[in-house]
């Protein structure tokens, strides 16, 4: 077992965590990266208590938290503050565990600080073939007994060897995203909703606020200024937006489209496998996509560990994963095309029904997702 050797392609948040996985089960891993550096953008993370189990399980949990703020509250609202339904976590804290919230880069640095430097290759391009798969760079063929496409919804792993998988496809809305400078408002985490139009409001440790805010429009469209238009579009709604508007500039905006996976058969060709976005791509609205990746690195190495061979293996990992994962990324689907409603009377039906949502049911309803490996 000693002996076993992986490669994986991609050194985000999913393809570290997995080189962490099998590393502690005694593989031999070589993450290749084509950034010239390991960075995250500049957001947050949520980290519903499945993702925060997985870090447990991968030995960087108590690090995490230490950096991490805990999540007190949170809900929806609507564009003028009015709340529609207010989520209960002190109960969700105590059926499933902590929910915490990161910046997107504090988490990469602490999941690579668990893998040795040496065994990171960065400002890499690969070719991926074959049904052993071979990975090519800088003119050098390396056949290992596994190879994980850890490489996002753009995945060239899934692209060479998974040739009938269909395109990602635009979600209907696209986000920006930023962080602000320490405020220290009374902010708490709320979701508010106008038509076709959402802001995130998710105070971090130090005061910060990370936030996003979507639109639904044509895919393609980019702005001179980004601040100027989400001024105009959001500078009426209520407190702390306005204010977390003038806190930052247009370079701390990141403006992206919204796109997502179609179902594959099988995330698993021979002796590769996909994990995270380049897997299961889903929309943002469950913040499910990170924490997924989390849990496909820690189920991958369980599963090779728990079989005779690496081929038993990955079919193991892929009756595990696949079934959850496109379930979550269905649901997440689901809620965005609800939350995202743009006509006056689909708005106002959302609205009510959040309004008159039992707080219990919302309860109910999450324990699938976030009682994994319970």
């Amino acid at each position: 077992m000693a002996g076993r050797q992986a490669l994986i392609v991609g050194a985000g948040l999913g393809g570290l965590a997995t080189a962490i996985a099998l590393r502690r089960r005694g593989w031999g891993i070589t993450v290749f990266e084509r950034a010239p550096e390991l960075a995250e953008v500049g957001a947050g993370i949520s980290l519903w208590p499945n993702a925060v189990r997985a870090l447990d399980l991968l030995g960087v949990g108590d690090e995490v938290r230490a950096v991490g703020g805990i999540e007190a509250a949170a809900g929806f609202r609507d564009a003028a503050g009015r709340r529609l339904f207010r989520s209960d976590i002190a109960a969700i804290d105590e059926l499933y565990g902590q929910t915490l919230m990161i910046r997107r880069p504090a988490l990469l640095d602490i999941l690579k600080a668990a893998v040795p430097s040496d065994a990171v290759t960065l400002d890499t391009e690969v070719a991926v073939t074959g049904d052993r798969p071979t990975i090519t760079y800088d003119g050098r063929e390396h056949t290992a007994d596994l190879v994980v496409g850890a490489d996002g919804i753009h995945s060239t792993v899934r692209s060479r060897l998974w040739p009938t998988a269909k395109r990602p496809e635009y979600a209907g809305y696209t986000t920006w995203r930023f962080i602000t400078p320490p405020l220290h408002l009374d902010a708490e985490a709320s979701e508010s909703w106008g038509r076709g139009e959402r802001v995130g409001i998710f105070p971090l440790a130090d005061g910060s606020i990370y936030s996003y805010l979507t639109a639904s429009t044509p895919p393609g469209i980019t702005y001179a200024d980004d601040l100027t238009e989400l001024r105009r579009r959001f500078g009426h709604w209520h407190d702390p937006i306005p204010a977390m508007l003038d806190s930052v500039t247009n370079d701390d905006v990141l403006h992206h489209d919204i796109y997502s996976l179609p179902p594959l058969p099988s995330y698993v060709s021979g002796r590769a496998a996909l994990i995270g976005d380049a897997a299961h791509a889903m929309t943002p609205d469950f913040g499910q996509g990170g924490g997924t990746a989390l849990e496909d690195a820690v189920e991958l190495a369980e599963a090779l560990d728990a079989n005779p061979d690496v081929e038993s293996g990955l079919r193991d990992y892929d009756v595990r994963r696949r079934r959850r994962t496109q379930a979550i990324a269905r649901q997440s689907g689901w809620f965005g095309v609800f939350a995202q409603a743009s006509g006056p009377l689909t708005s106002a039906v959302r609205d009510t029904a959040a309004r008159l949502l039992p707080a219990r049911i919302m309860l109910r309803s999450l324990r699938p997702m976030l009682t994994w490996h319970t």
